[in-house]
């Protein structure tokens, strides 16, 4: 189990992607939720604006679900969160699957978010995959 930390400075997904540090693949991919109010979905959460967002709308487990039309290597994912803005929305446990299809995820990945009073940022190490 991994504990991500605040962003340091100069972690910023955006910034590491201008320098060629690395690549947003994202837009490969068709992107689902288990469930959102309406005006909080998908497009909330992809849209670069930190002001906007994925609100869920049912019971646990929230799901977010990225499928690449084929078989795709992922090296890392980046997770903003800000719990003075989301309070009891920010995550406490995010878990990282893959597979061939939905019915064969397994787990590659668990973090369990300790002091979550103090997450603002990028999540870092921005969930390393490999």
């Amino acid at each position: 189990m991994t504990t991500p930390n605040k962003t340091p400075p100069g972690a910023d997904p955006k910034q590491l992607e201008r320098t060629g540090t690395v690549r947003e693949i994202g837009s490969q991919a068709v992107w689902s939720l288990s469930s959102c109010k309406p005006g909080f979905g998908v497009d909330q959460l992809r849209d670069d604006n930190l002001e906007t967002y994925w609100q869920s709308d049912g019971s646990q487990p929230h799901l977010v679900n990225i499928q690449f039309r084929r078989k795709t290597t992922v090296k890392t994912l980046c997770i903003y969160a800000d719990y003075k803005s989301d309070e009891s929305y920010t995550p406490s446990k995010i878990s990282v699957r893959v597979g061939n299809n939905f019915h064969n995820l397994q787990e590659i990945r668990n973090y369990l978010v300790l002091q979550i009073s103090e997450i603002l940022g990028y999540c870092v190490p921005c969930f390393l995959l490999t």
